[in-house]
């Protein structure tokens, strides 16, 4: 018997799961190593962190959406479930895979550096009443697109750059004003690991929100035009395959 026939393999459930776990690490890690790197090097947190956030939710996707959908926020699950793209126990396995992938990257962080510098990269509200505001609206903003750019075929691989375009975009406008998470495990990780939980609940309770309100305007507005879902987010990788013997997955 070869090699690889008899080396043993994850199923596919837990290599999503995994997946949503290193995908999530990657996008958390990413963006607030950038911002200890920015405060250590005199550079522009804003444009540092907006531009690290949205290249490392890149990065992940295109290393981990095709077996995952590329999720890596608790927020977009709720609206992939709430439009019947996730199955409930899914769900369950994705939100703990990614609050242990946000708790991952703190805990790296840590090791490269110190428990200040994991705690200067959490999510602080200016207000709460703004931050809260702030959060609601900007990830019902990003799951909107999210929705519509992984489940329609006029975008194309376009979508791997729209959505990443669309975080760069919220973290610009919000971070002055929520510090910008739209991600629950974005938030959490840094606050466990840094143990600072300023405002924490504004970032448990207003993603969810925006989430459930994204999916709300989109099966109101959205669906009833261009028709029922196509593609998974993992999917939109598909398009840039070659046409021949490539399938789309359904």
């Amino acid at each position: 018997m070869s090699r690889r026939e008899t080396a043993p393999s994850l199923t596919a459930e837990w290599r999503r799961y995994v997946a949503e776990f290193l995908g999530t690490l990657v996008l958390v890690l990413g963006g607030t190593t950038a911002i200890v790197a920015a405060g250590r090097a005199d550079a522009p947190v804003l444009l540092v962190a907006a531009f690290a956030f949205g290249l490392s939710l890149l990065a992940g996707l295109y290393a981990f959406g095709e077996v995952t959908g590329g999720h890596f926020n608790p927020a977009v699950s709720l609206a992939m479930f709430l439009d019947r793209r996730l199955p409930g126990n899914d769900l369950i396995a994705y939100w703990v895979s990614q609050f242990l992938g946000g708790i991952a990257a703190a805990i790296i962080l840590l090791i490269a550096t110190n428990q200040d510098d994991v705690a200067s990269t959490a999510t602080k509200p200016s207000s709460d009443g703004t931050a809260f505001l702030i959060e609601l609206v900007f990830t019902t903003i990003f799951v909107l697109v999210i929705l519509q750019a992984s489940r329609s075929d006029v975008f194309g691989s376009s979508a791997l750059v729209a959505i990443p375009l669309t975080l760069l975009t919220v973290h610009l406008a919000a971070i002055p004003f929520s510090g910008s998470s739209v991600n629950p495990a974005r938030t959490f990780g840094p606050d466990l690991v840094g143990n600072t939980w300023t405002g924490i609940w504004i970032y448990f309770i207003a993603p969810p929100l925006g989430a459930a309100l994204a999916w709300a305007i989109h099966s109101g507005v959205v669906r009833p035009v261009v028709g029922p879902p196509e593609a998974a987010v993992a999917e939109v990788l598909d398009e840039s395959a070659p046409a021949s013997g490539t399938t789309r997955r359904r």
